[in-house]
């Protein structure tokens, strides 16, 4: 198995709204962010999925190393082997793939999010961060694009957070701004529990808009001149923007007991007519 097709079978095994995105793509480019997601979903599967937190710590700290033999021409893994001409062609930066691993560094560290400020870093390095290295590989002519990657990263993040509230509690986890769900009376153990009320459906609609606003910030931010290089991420919006409005039409709290997503042929139909009509 060549880099190539391990990144790909990486990608495709995920079942991500992001897969469908990349259809769409030249070979260059499709393989580029696919190399780019799969190494994403290898340090993202060692938060969720390693039980043994000193296990979990070394293969971070194997990735950490790995990312500078990247950089310095001698990786070793299918992924950063992949990487690497992307890497070398485009002048990806080695910060923000470490950037990327210091948020499931979080992940390993805390599991609570006393406000939004905090929450907002941790969006920043799994999500925001991603953004801007997948912007400089569909391509750009005006930094100002890169201001939209990051807004648009957010809101992809936010997304997840709102869909994901009822699995994330059953793991222990909470992303939901504790000062904020004090706000709106909602405890710990309420969330924990998945206990439906009017306080937590609030709690979630608040969540769900605070989304919707950075999706509406990125995609006005958005160069003109840059929309049909950006198409890819337009895709991903269209997506995940449509699961954001399937969660809030339905009782938005479905998510603290069910997993909301769309069918396969609904993103791929969403895919294509976003493309076409960019």
């Amino acid at each position: 198995m060549s880099p190539q097709e391990y990144c790909q079978k990486k990608a495709a095994a995920s079942g991500s709204s992001f897969y469908y995105s990349f259809l769409f793509l030249p070979k260059p480019k499709r393989e580029a962010i696919t190399a780019l997601y799969a190494f994403c979903r290898e340090v993202d599967d060692i938060a969720d999925e390693v039980q043994d937190i000193n296990v979990a710590q070394t293969k971070l700290n194997w990735w950490r190393g790995e990312i500078i033999n990247l950089f310095e021409g001698r990786p070793q893994h299918p992924v950063t082997l992949a990487l690497q001409v992307p890497v070398t062609e485009l002048k990806l930066k080695q910060q923000h793939f470490l950037d990327i691993i210091d948020g499931m560094q979080m992940d390993l560290e805390q599991n609570r999010y006393r406000d939004f400020a905090e929450l907002e870093l941790y969006c920043y390095r799994v999500a925001s961060v991603v953004g801007l290295l997948s912007a400089s590989i569909f391509g750009y002519s005006n930094p100002q694009t890169l201001q939209y990657a990051l807004d648009l990263g957010m809101a992809f993040q936010l997304t997840n957070i709102t869909r994901d509230v009822g699995e994330d509690a059953r793991r222990g986890r909470i992303y939901l701004p504790l000062d904020e769900a004090a706000r709106f009376g909602v405890s710990e153990q309420d969330i924990l529990q998945g206990r439906p009320s009017d306080n937590m459906r609030q709690l979630l609609e608040f969540q769900a808009e605070r989304a919707e606003r950075y999706y509406d910030k990125a995609l006005a931010e958005l160069p003109l001149e840059d929309r049909k290089l950006q198409r890819t991420g337009l895709i991903m919006s269209a997506i995940y923007r449509t699961l954001l409005k399937e969660i809030k039409a339905d009782d938005i709290q479905v998510v603290l007991n069910a997993r909301v997503s769309l069918t396969p042929i609904r993103k791929l139909w969403l895919a294509w007519l976003t493309w076409v009509r960019n």
